[in-house]
Order: structure tokens, then C-alpha cells, then sequence
């Protein structure tokens, strides 16, 4: 067992801004001591020695501690009550809405809302704010390449429509891209955007404690508009959603309380 967790997260939050006791300890140390022991290292202190100088291993721990799993159109049901109900449900408020996606991994998630809402708007109306605290997911995003399985949710039409087959993987097109902006952004450390239509943040907050999704719940309620929504993951419903001045609309959808 590796001793000296304590003083390696310290250090973590020193080098990166990632607070590692914002999330579970078990399963975090468990995954951080799985890498460390992968790469040939015997403890935490020699490990972070070496994320100093080696950019690699750096942006290898940054990728890992982040979970970057992601998949276009994930929880397809979900999307549909997102395309049926909600917003229209926005847009017959106000024309143009302004959507975060936060915590935005390699990008299905911004793009999965552009085609939506490109049943509802032209491509050169949508602009959605993507984030996330891994520059190597968001440049990964940026690229736009994907592999055929994490496609498997998309409705054909959009495949044919905004993706170009290359080899075993797909292109996202040019025209898609432009509608999203990516920005690096800590949830834990961060200033929140204002005034948010709609707020997608899913399959994220469980890795983090109590406290922190506690912390993060009041400043996504904040952040939103009046009407605003905020869309979480489907292992994550709001336990007293009231607190936060959250309401539920459906599952896994919470409405500022009126």
C-alpha cells in the first residue's frame, strides 16, 4: 500500500488547481495508485517528481484523474424528453438560448446539442460554451475525430448530414464545429457563466464528495436564467433539489424554483 496520500494531494492542488478532496478518496486513490504503480513508480513522492518534468506523464495523470468517457447522444431517452419538451419548452421564452456544456470531455456532448438544436435553428444561430479542466480532452474535441461505437446513438440522418468517414473513424464536420467555443474550466475553483438557458452537466459530479456537488449544485442554480434548466447524468438525480432553488421537471432535468 502507498503511503503519503495526503501529502500528494497537496502538492496535486499546487501544480494543477485540482482539489483531489472534492472527490470520493477510495476510488479516486484507487485509480491514482493503479497509475502510479503502472508507470513503474513506488510511491507518490517519486511519481510527482516526475509529473514535473515529464509532460507526457503529466498530461497522462490529467486525462486519467479527469474520467473522460463520453459518447454522442448518451442516454438516448433522455435527449428525446430534451428535444420534445424542453426546448421548445426554451425557445418559445426567447429566440436565441444560451447553452453550457460543462465538464464537456472530448466533445459528443456540444456537438450531440448542436445537431438538436439544429432542428430548431439554423447552424450560424447556435453557439453553445463548452468546458472542461483537461486540455487534452478539449483539444481532442476541437479535432473532431471519433471512433464508429461512440457514434452509435446518433440518429442516421445526422451521420450523414455532419460526419465524413475516414478509415475506421468519423470526422465531425467544420460547420458543426464553429457552433461550439471549448474553454478550460475548473467546476471546483472556477467563476461560473450567468444567465444560462440550459446547463448540461452529466455523468460527472458522481466521482465528486458530498460537499463538493453540494458546492457546484448552488452555483449551477445560480448561473442559470430565470427559465433556465440544468440536465444531469442518469445516475445523478438531485436529492432535495429545493436547497439549491432547483425543482425537477422530469428525471434527471431541474428548473429554477419559481
Amino acid at each position: 500500500m502507498l503511503v503519503g496520500y495526503e501529502s500528494f494531494k497537496e502538492k496535486i492542488f499546487k501544480l494543477t488547481n485540482i482539489d483531489l478532496s472534492c472527490y470520493k478518496e477510495r476510488q479516486m486513490k484507487r485509480r491514482i495508485d493503479s497509475l502510479i504503480t503502472r508507470n513503474g513508480f513506488n510511491d507518490y513522492d517519486s511519481y510527482y517528481k516526475s509529473l514535473l518534468t515529464d509532460k507526457k506523464l503529466y498530461n497522462e495523470f490529467i486525462n486519467y484523474l479527469t474520467i473522460n468517457v463520453s459518447e454522442f447522444f448518451r442516454n438516448p431517452s433522455q435527449w428525446e424528453i430534451l428535444e420534445k419538451e424542453i426546448i421548445p419548452q426554451l425557445l418559445s421564452i426567447k429566440k436565441n438560448i444560451k447553452v453550457w456544456s460543462a465538464a464537456c470531455s472530448t466533445g459528443e456532448e456540444p456537438y450531440s446539442l448542436v445537431m438538436l438544436l439544429s432542428k430548431f435553428m439554423s447552424l450560424n444561430e447556435i453557439n453553445i460554451l463548452a468546458t472542461d479542466i483537461d486540455e487534452d480532452a478539449i483539444n481532442k474535441a476541437k479535432i473532431g475525430i471519433y471512433s464508429e461505437k461512440s457514434l452509435a446513438n446518433v440518429p442516421s440522418e445526422f451521420i450523414r448530414k455532419y460526419f465524413i468517414k475516414t478509415s475506421n473513424s468519423y470526422k465531425i464536420s467544420e460547420e458543426i464545429k464553429k457552433c461550439v467555443e471549448y474553454k478550460k474550466h475548473n467546476l471546483l475553483m472556477d467563476s461560473y457563466p450567468s444567465g444560462c438557458d440550459l446547463i448540461c452537466c452529466r455523468n460527472v459530479l458522481i466521482y465528486f464528495t458530498e460537499e463538493a456537488k453540494n458546492d457546484i449544485y448552488f452555483k449551477f442554480s445560480k448561473a442559470l436564467s430565470p427559465h433556465g434548466v440544468l440536465f444531469v447524468g442518469s445516475t445523478e438525480q438531485i436529492i432535495s433539489a429545493h436547497k439549491y432553488n432547483l425543482f425537477p421537471l422530469r428525471n434527471f432535468f431541474y428548473k429554477i424554483k419559481e
